[in-house]
């Protein structure tokens, strides 16, 4: 209770959002807060505790897919387990080396820690910084907003677009890949937007790589993608659909000069 709306300054009770879809999907993204002055060591400065759902969906969508890599990683390599660092998804993974009876186990057996992962729950969509700066507090938490979106896109870059390794030595190669890297972001974050924000970073490259046809020479081009919420909201968002048994070259070629718009 008592989290104040970043630009109108009312109280609102967070739990709401996971009880109303209709609400949810309206403050999905506003930046909650809480504040109080704190003394540590002889100095005295702002405490601030920002809460967003956008950024509580993003922490719970890194961790599912570091959940199906510890799972994935138990059944196939359980000797690697045990070498781990702070934020390693093996951390999701506990080791039992005692039967029932209490006594010394030969090999461990392993498993999720649930525990361990539904403490970590805990804290998603918070984010706490402590500040002498004298700004509003509504100022401060759209910066702190802004920090995350910023490490989202580096991960979007790292993962779904392949931004690193690079395999190149040449300046000009590897300018040439970062550039197309960005633009490629560019374009994501464009059609994010586009979709009002209703889908994940995996379920969008995902989708849009599923989206395949197949050429029908004279005739046009087949979808053999299967129908989904996703295609449903892109082809609504931009005034087409490529979802018919058969699109003409016509009509393709009327999407395609569309596009240069």
């Amino acid at each position: 209770e008592g989290w104040i709306h970043s630009s109108s300054g009312k109280s609102f009770d967070i739990r709401i959002f996971d009880k109303d879809q209709r609400l949810y999907e309206a403050f999905k993204n506003v930046t909650f807060y809480k504040e109080r002055w704190i003394k540590e060591d002889g100095l005295e400065q702002k405490l601030i505790v920002t809460y967003s759902l956008k950024y509580r969906d993003y922490q719970q969508q890194i961790r599912t897919r570091q959940l199906e890599r510890a799972v994935k990683l138990i059944s196939s390599n359980p000797k690697s387990i045990d070498k781990k660092r702070q934020n390693d998804y093996k951390r999701f993974i506990c080791a039992t080396k005692v039967t029932n009876d209490g006594e010394v186990a030969e090999k461990a057996v392993y498993s999720l820690d649930e525990k361990a992962i539904a403490k970590e729950a805990m804290y998603d969509g918070f984010y706490a910084v402590c500040t002498n700066l004298e700004e509003e507090v509504s100022t401060i938490a759209k910066i702190n907003h802004q920090r995350w979106e910023i490490e989202e896109c580096f991960r979007i870059m790292k993962s779904e677009f392949k931004a690193r390794p690079v395999f190149l030595r040449r300046d000009d190669r590897i300018k040439a890949h970062f550039t197309t890297c960005f633009l490629a972001l560019v374009l994501y974050r464009y059609l994010e937007k586009k979709l009002d924000n209703k889908f994940t970073t995996n379920e969008i490259i995902n989708q849009l790589k599923d989206m395949n046809f197949h050429a029908i020479p004279g005739e046009g081009y087949m979808p053999i993608y299967t129908r989904t919420d996703f295609t449903d909201a892109l082809h609504e968002a931009f005034g087409f659909r490529t979802d018919y048994q058969i699109v003409s070259n016509r009509e393709m070629k009327k999407i395609y000069k569309n596009t240069k718009k």
